[in-house]
């Protein structure tokens, strides 16, 4: 299955995620500190990046033009409970398939994933 980078700064989102997405048989590795995810993803391959867009010191947006740097290929979700047009349109301009408002479903994040996933 994939591997998947869950960043978020809350650390009971993570396990969420990860907890969801590893019933499904993906490898899931969280994080709730940037640079750390970043490190991560110099080092080992990714599929799938789930970013939320607020964090500590950087955002989601700015972790995920780093990524893209290291791993062009990375497909990318957004989760933001702050969703705006400015970074709905920065998102999709760094290549982000889905752009989602939390709080989401169990089920939604299942299929956004696996969508993403797909494409």
């Amino acid at each position: 299955m994939a591997k998947i980078l869950v960043l978020d700064d809350m650390a009971e989102t993570v396990v969420l995620i990860q907890t969801i997405l590893g019933t499904k048989g993906h490898d899931v590795t969280g994080f709730t500190d940037e640079e750390q995810a970043i490190a991560y993803a110099r080092s080992r391959d990714v599929d799938l990046l789930i970013l939320d867009v607020k964090l500590k010191k950087l955002s989601g947006l700015d972790v995920l033009r780093e990524i893209k740097r290291l791993q062009p290929q990375v497909k990318a979700m957004i989760l933001t409970g702050y969703p705006s047009l400015e970074s709905a349109r920065e998102a999709k301009d760094l290549g982000v398939q889905e752009y989602c408002i939390k709080p989401m479903e169990k089920e939604e994040l299942e299929e956004k994933a696996a969508q993403v996933l797909a494409s």
